[in-house]
């Protein structure tokens, strides 16, 4: 076992005899995966009644007694940094923040800082459990630098796991208000067209048969001068998925620089609010606590210069 490491006692419950060690020991310890107990398990950091337990597949015994071995989590890499947040909710598993336009959520080639991560990093500090055993916010979906809005990140093992559930089961709640060209005929409806790679530009995402599926509905909010805000619900959560299924219906995002093709009026527009981003906005998100398993929904009012695009397009 690892010094400085923190020793917890599991005891094995009737209701989990004869199930494997890795998830009986994850049942008996709810802020910690399967997976990471079953690293535990692998790097020697479990001791049984017959001494160190190094099978994860091995079966257990109700009321047989288990030793864990927990390592302080690995410092991040990344740097914490004091980065103002505007937390719409936060308890000890989870915290909601709305995001503003021009900040990436997590470090990368070209934005190694001044991310949603490192503000997190340093707003969360002395709380974040170690998810996969590094110190880091478990950012469990993102949305893009230059869109503004709600997202969701665990602060430990349980709610990363609780939160990716959902997401992969498509029960997240996501509206996202977005200002497009054009006013979409019909004024509602569904699209499911997969996603991929363009194979034309790697650096866009188009409609490419083969591609993951897909699917967003949209029903139109409230017309424009040539153009029209559109609530987006998301059924799947695909990068760049509004922006590319709003373009592959004729309906572009204003000011989007990679998939917008801007009007002449919407040009003179964009340049005097000097909006210089797409018109998108994650406005409604809405889940099940992966803990208490409370509903949970929130909203966002559309950001000022998004508000201010819309006022000019007013008819």
């Amino acid at each position: 076992m690892e010094r400085g490491a923190a020793i917890v006692e599991a005891v094995i419950a009737d209701a989990a005899d004869g199930w494997r060690l890795d998830r009986a020991l994850a049942d008996a310890l709810p802020d910690l995966s399967r997976e990471r107990v079953k690293a535990l398990i692998a790097s020697g950091n479990v001791t049984g009644p017959d001494g160190l337990a190094r099978d994860p597949s091995r079966k257990t015994a109700a009321g047989a007694a288990f030793r864990v071995a927990v390592p302080q989590p690995e410092p991040a890499s990344n740097e914490a940094q004091d980065i103002a947040l505007d937390v719409v909710f936060e308890d000890e598993h989870l915290i909601v923040v709305d995001k503003p336009a021009g900040m990436v959520v997590h470090p990368a080639c070209g934005n190694p800082d001044g991310t949603l991560v490192n503000a997190l990093l340093h707003h969360c500090a002395g709380q974040l459990s170690g998810i996969g055993g590094v110190a880091r916010p478990g950012i469990v979906h993102r949305i893009d630098k230059d869109t503004s809005g709600l997202l969701v990140a665990a602060k430990h093992d349980r709610a990363h796991e609780g939160l990716a559930r959902q997401f992969k089961a498509h029960s997240i709640e996501r509206r996202y208000h977005a200002i497009v060209a054009g006013l979409p005929g019909p004024t509602s409806g569904t699209i499911d067209a997969p996603l991929a790679r363009s194979p034309a530009n790697r650096k866009k995402v188009a409609v490419v048969k083969g591609g993951k599926r897909a699917v967003t509905h949209y029903r139109m909010l409230r017309g424009l001068r040539e153009a029209a805000l559109v609530e987006c619900r998301l059924e799947t959560g695909r990068t760049h998925q509004v922006r590319v299924h709003m373009t592959s219906i004729g309906h572009p995002l204003l000011g989007d620089p990679v998939y917008g093709r801007s009007r002449p009026t919407h040009r003179s527009v964009l340049t005097e609010t000097g909006f210089a981003r797409q018109a998108l906005h994650a406005a409604h998100l809405g889940f099940i606590h992966p803990v208490n398993s409370n509903a949970l929904a929130f909203d966002s009012e559309m950001p000022a210069d998004m508000q201010e695009l819309f006022d000019k397009l007013l008819v």
